[in-house]
């Protein structure tokens, strides 16, 4: 580099140079050149969550009387502009780096600390200062957890609430749809397209119920633990006041961590958080997959709903429409579960005081909440809240379906009902027909038997 282009700074192992227009130090320019590895940077959610751990404790320092208040007041600042994105060209880290996360720990130390020490106008130490009370190995899990929890209680659970509603009120508009029921994908006993969608709902509230258990547990932060959870050149109450004031700051309740060995240790709660996400995903594939199903067609398949046509799905087959939502969501679900066999290998590189992936449980787990947000809001929107139903498709099938014989199970019994189904399956018939010349029942009987929407409500047909 020419001097124009860089400017010489030193830590602990030696002087090198770093950009002349970047505001990190040494230890930053040593992790770019030694983690050359994906080109992934870690996360913005990550990154506002090291500015609000610092601008915590930055804080918590300056009521302890360990930090002068006007340079607490400056890291502060600087720690707050981090926070909110200002800075995030300055955080070039890849996330395949230290597995304590030290590098990026010391980013933000480096970062904010020049940014403070222009706020001051004298010099902010990045180790002394930003970074009092801390140690990489307490900053990141805390970092984890509340990166995590806040994307979840401002992105998740709003996404799913409005994925829940959205299912509720199509479920509303079509609770008098009555459709063959399908187990096995063969023809079972009839169901109304509102009670199917309301199975779609229930998983999705249940979803968020999970997730609120969990946020209880990704609430307790291992802030104050400091090395190796002894918390070592650390206040008493120092973790106890970060935790207070980041809920003060964002309005979740964090509190700090009953042991503070087991939260450097081990990523135990973001297992549990991201097995939650698997769950969700799971969730999702299935609502995903029916959909598609549904839509399928538009001559040689079910054809029962139409999903809104958003853009032509082939580029050699013309007038080709495909249903992009729902594949999109099922892309989104099959890379959370991958993501959650990494982040559960990545929890049981736990070694004696310290988890070794740290940066990488992060960055998994906020890309899985992320894409799962987004991907709700989108399958929510563009493709449960504007489908059509093809009644006379649903209609046709319905009519053919025989499976309605096991209606005629309690008055016929079982032999009888499978030779009629037998029959009608055989001939293509309707069931009505086929019964009334195998049975004694009237017109009215079978009627009464084989009504469709009566089915859907269950019970014993006499």
């Amino acid at each position: 580099m020419s001097d124009k282009s860089s400017r010489k700074v030193h830590d602990s192992m030696g002087e090198l140079e770093v950009p002349a227009d970047a505001l990190w130090g040494a230890q930053t320019q040593r992790a770019v050149d030694n983690f050359p590895i994906s080109g992934l940077a870690m996360p913005r959610r990550f990154i506002a969550a090291l500015g609000l751990v610092k601008w915590a404790a930055a804080g918590a320092n300056a009521e302890l009387g360990l930090l002068k208040t006007e340079r607490a007041v400056a890291i502060q600042k600087a720690s707050l502009a981090v926070a909110d994105g200002v800075h995030d060209r300055q955080f070039p880290i890849d996330v395949f780096q230290t597995g304590s996360g030290t590098s990026s720990n010391m980013n933000a130390n480096e970062v904010i600390a020049n940014l403070a020490s222009g706020i001051l106008g004298s010099e902010v130490h990045p180790n002394d200062d930003v970074n009092m009370c801390q140690s990489s190995n307490d900053v990141i899990p805390t970092c984890v957890h509340v990166s995590a929890s806040l994307a979840i209680h401002n992105e998740l659970l709003p996404a799913l609430k409005h994925l829940a509603e959205t299912l509720e009120k199509k479920a509303d508009e079509t609770r008098t749809v009555v459709k063959t029921g399908r187990t096995h994908l063969m023809d079972a006993m009839p169901v109304t397209l509102g009670q199917e969608l309301d199975g779609w709902r229930s998983q999705i509230e249940h979803a968020n119920e999970r997730l609120g258990e969990t946020l209880r547990r990704l609430a307790a932060l291992a802030q104050g633990g400091t090395a190796v959870g002894t918390g070592i050149n650390a206040h008493p109450k120092f973790g106890r006041k970060v935790a207070t004031l980041l809920g003060e700051r964002t309005g979740v309740e964090f509190t700090q961590a009953s042991s503070l060995f087991e939260s450097l240790s081990s990523q135990d709660a973001a297992v549990e958080a991201s097995g939650q996400l698997k769950v969700l995903a799971v969730s999702l594939t299935k609502i995903a997959n029916d959909l598609r199903w549904m839509n399928s067609g538009p001559l040689a398949g079910l054809g029962e709903i139409e999903l809104p046509a958003l853009q032509p799905g082939s580029s050699i087959m013309p007038g080709k429409v495909n249903p992009v939502i729902p594949e999109a969501v099922a892309m989104v679900c099959a890379q959370v579960i991958g993501n959650d066999a990494t982040i559960t290998l990545a929890g049981q590189s736990g070694n004696f005081q310290l988890n070794v992936m740290l940066p990488l449980v992060a960055h998994n787990l906020l890309q899985s909440i992320e894409i799962l947000s987004n991907a709700c809001r989108c399958l929510a929107d563009k493709a449960i809240a504007g489908f059509v139903v093809n009644a006379d498709n649903i209609n046709r099938a319905l009519d053919r379906n025989p499976i309605l014989v096991t209606a005629l199970n309690p008055v016929i019994g079982y032999e009888k009902g499978a030779a009629v189904a037998k029959v009608a399956y055989k001939k293509g018939r309707p069931v009505k027909d086929v019964a009334k010349e195998m049975t004694d029942l009237s017109d009215k009987e079978l009627d009464r038997l084989l009504d469709p929407a009566a089915l859907t409500k269950g019970g014993i047909q006499h």
